[in-house]
């Protein structure tokens, strides 16, 4: 078969699995110049576990390292509905599923928690018949289609959508719970790379065969996209990520309960049952500060260099906890008390450059070395 031709069978067998999933809305009635304000969320905004630089997760399968995250960061069954109306509300005997977000500042990632107990687990067929956990992230919360199906023209041709806007400004991925003799996750458009290191991790822990009963842990960190395109990482634009941003999130979890029938039950986060296709569905979930107990005072700082040709650094505090005073040194034999102050230097060189804050909780001092560099 021809390159074409099984691009063309996967496509078509993608949008016959998906089909039964509903109607796609209808489209923006055309808005004048001055565009109405964006609807608020319908949802509480949810929480993403700020994790300390030196206690990162460790992607093992194991929940050791989210004892630290309190309960008021898990996400329930109870926090999601079957939008199919095949059941009325959980019952924890047949599924029982718990989600927990984490994120490290500094690192454009966001790291999962997922447990589940199920009375059968189905995973033994190929194909996209497995219980799936699905989640689709948009990092910067721009909403909008990220699967040909919605696109915004209508008129365009699917596999031109296809190639050029799916899964490009949001991200879905259906994650095999567990995968048997697949790969972890099915990364859905044209950027496979976004499920691959350096980019995204897994592990399980699970001791059930399939038709049997039992928990699954499943551990795993995935990096959010403004841009990832058909073309490769090179041209890919990570979200960044920072204290009390708000992302576009959510999940289902697709339980299958017969090997011999496509049928299963959709537990959905988002409210509208099409958010696996359109990022405007998805709800706000906040990147936390750390909490209370694992806050350090501490100095720190950054720099730019507005203009080379001047020699001028703009310097930004960046001290965590509470800061009432601070003293910059230059390293050129001047100094500053403003918070954010802007300098220009009057020759090149490499500078030593100290920050000292006080606060209520003492002083701190911050030093770096050579970082600072004007010709």
């Amino acid at each position: 078969m021809r390159a074409t031709g099984v691009i063309a069978l996967f496509f078509g067998l993608a949008v016959t699995a998906l089909a039964q999933r509903g109607t796609p809305p209808s489209p923006p009635q055309n808005q004048p110049d001055n565009m109405k304000e964006a609807t608020a969320p319908t949802q509480p905004i949810l929480k993403v576990f700020q994790f300390p630089a030196d206690q990162i997760p460790r992607v093992d399968g194991k929940d050791d390292d989210w004892t630290m995250v309190p309960d008021s960061y898990a996400v329930t069954l109870a926090d999601m509905h079957d939008d199919e109306k095949k059941h009325g509300r959980p019952d924890p005997k047949d599924l029982d599923v718990k989600v927990k977000v984490g994120w490290v500042k500094g690192l454009n990632r966001l790291y999962f928690l997922y447990e589940a107990y199920d009375n059968y687990w189905d995973f033994a067929d190929p194909g996209l018949h497995n219980d799936t956990f699905e989640i689709v992230v948009d990092g910067d919360r721009s909403g909008g289609p990220l699967i040909p199906r919605f696109r915004n023209n209508s008129d365009q041709d699917p596999w031109d959508a296809h190639f050029s806007m799916h899964g490009v400004q949001a991200q879905n991925y259906h994650i095999m719970t567990p995968p048997l003799g697949k790969d972890w996750a099915l990364a859905w458009g044209c950027n496979s790379y976004v499920k691959n290191l350096p980019y995204a991790n897994a592990a399980y822990h699970y001791d059930f065969k399939p038709g049997e009963s039992g928990k699954l842990l499943l551990e795993f960190w995935i990096t959010p996209f403004d841009y990832a395109g058909c073309e490769g990482p090179q041209r890919a634009v990570e979200s960044v990520l920072k204290e009390n941003k708000l992302i576009g999130l959510s999940w289902a979890v697709l339980d299958y309960d017969d090997a011999n029938s496509e049928s299963h039950t959709f537990w959905n986060l988002s409210r509208q049952h099409t958010m696996y296709g359109n990022a405007s569905e998805l709800v706000a979930f906040r990147l936390m500060p750390l909490e209370a107990q694992f806050r350090k005072f501490e100095a720190n700082w950054s720099f730019e260099v507005v203009d080379m040709d001047r020699r001028l650094v703009a310097f930004r505090d960046e001290t965590s906890g509470k800061a009432t005073s601070w003293k910059w040194q230059f390293g050129d034999g001047t100094n500053s008390t403003e918070q954010h102050p802007v300098h220009q230097y009057g020759k090149g060189g490499d500078f030593i450059v100290t920050l000292e804050v006080t606060g209520p909780e003492g002083t701190s001092k911050r030093e770096k070395i050579w970082d600072v560099s004007v010709r």
